[in-house]
């Protein structure tokens, strides 16, 4: 019998070319609506397109290597990993979990302080946050295959409040605000670049779904093009965020939850933008998720188990009991991590390439020729309870 960790993942467990585009287009771009808009206008101000596309042409370099890697064989990635490393694997599962773990912070640290700035009207309690980390531990139950679901869900939550709030917007926004192009000096406009990192390492949070799937060259073409369409949909709110804020954009904090607000008809009709904001904020626990749902899904390869309840559960308590901690010290934690964009360097962007250096192992997907192998080679057979999928 196979191991644990040589065994493929099942037919159900695995996600879909266009499901990963999806997550590429409509996913990943929410995390750039909270905080990156008052950051990039604060260091980089009417340059603050600059250093975001200089972030997209990173990622779609590194993305590009990682789509290169997983279409030279018909076997998986991980599979591959598996076969190159043996039980060695494990420290590369250890190695990531922590990592996502490490990168869940600053996205927690952002819906914690929109949530209580949007969505409260009077002072919240102090565990008002924790119902986030239940419903966290009951999405990470479910597997990678629910990442998928979400980012076919997100075609819908996304886009059209995107839409329709950049629409809003239009009313008040002078893009000449933006003029003149490259006036702002180099070193603002790197640092800008620089203390952004966090929120742009997109690449590593497509690695494990395209990891887990069969990426041919037409899904390959299809993930790249969504991971460009969210960045048209990042630039472009960029530009109206900045055209509507001007001088007054750094102190703009939680910018989807603003950008509207100054449409006439608001006045007549209410706050119909708000539909579109929570619409979004869906989309944003869904991504807020998304590394606490690899985390627990690495520990359970190293487990060797297909049982994330326990695990799930675990990382939830201590990340609420992390955030009790961490609210008394926001802006340092903050700092601390957004001033370290070395570690997302390295991690999310230079170790990811060294999926080029595995070898395709197509011959180990090709059945057998013999009759009474037939079932042994079938990659999506059904695994019994107690063997990982």
């Amino acid at each position: 019998m196979k191991t644990a960790l040589s065994t493929p993942l099942p037919r159900n467990e695995r996600v879909h070319g266009r499901q990963i585009a999806f997550a590429a287009a409509f996913l990943l771009p929410i995390s750039k609506f909270l905080e990156v808009p008052s950051l990039l206008a604060q260091y980089a101000a009417g340059d603050l397109l600059v250093p975001a596309l200089l972030h997209f042409l990173l990622q779609s370099l590194v993305l590009a290597a990682l789509l290169y890697a997983a279409t030279r064989s018909e076997t998986p990635l991980i599979e591959r990993l598996h076969n190159a490393l043996g039980k060695w694997t494990i420290a590369v599962y250890i190695f990531f979990g922590i990592y996502f773990l490490y990168a869940a912070v600053i996205p927690l640290l952002d819906l914690d302080k929109f949530v209580y700035a949007a969505f409260f009207d009077t002072e919240p309690t102090f565990f008002s946050f924790g119902l986030f980390f239940l419903l966290s531990a009951f999405i990470c139950t479910k597997g990678l295959k629910a990442v998928g679901r979400s980012a076919d869900l997100c075609l819908f939550l996304f886009v059209i409040p995107f839409l329709a709030l950049i629409v809003m917007s239009l009313w008040e926004t002078d893009f000449s605000h933006l003029l003149p192009l490259f006036g702002t000096k180099f070193g603002d406009t790197m640092s800008a670049f620089t203390y952004t990192t966090p929120q742009f390492s997109d690449a590593v949070l497509l690695l494990p779904l395209i990891s887990c799937s069969s990426v041919d060259k037409k899904d390959a073409k299809k993930i790249m093009t969504g991971y460009w369409i969210g960045a048209l949909c990042v630039l472009t709110f960029l530009a109206v965020f900045f055209g509507t804020y001007s001088s007054l954009a750094p102190r703009e904090h939680y910018a989807f939850a603003k950008i509207a607000q100054y449409f006439p008809a608001l006045a007549v009709v209410g706050r119909i933008d708000l539909i579109f904001i929570y619409l979004l904020t869906v989309v944003l626990l869904f991504y807020t998720c998304l590394p606490l749902q690899y985390a627990t899904d690495l520990f359970a390869r190293t487990l060797k188990t297909n049982r994330r309840t326990w695990i799930a559960a675990a990382l939830s308590l201590l990340g609420f009991l992390f955030f009790l901690f961490a609210n008394h010290f926001y802006n340092s934690l903050y700092a601390f991590i957004a001033g370290i964009p070395l570690i997302f360097w390295l991690i999310a962007d230079l170790i990811p390439l060294l999926c080029l250096l595995l070898p395709a192992n197509d011959k180990k997907n090709k059945p057998s020729s013999s009759p009474n192998s037939s079932n042994a080679n079938v990659p999506f057979k059904r695994k019994k309870e107690n063997d990982y999928a």
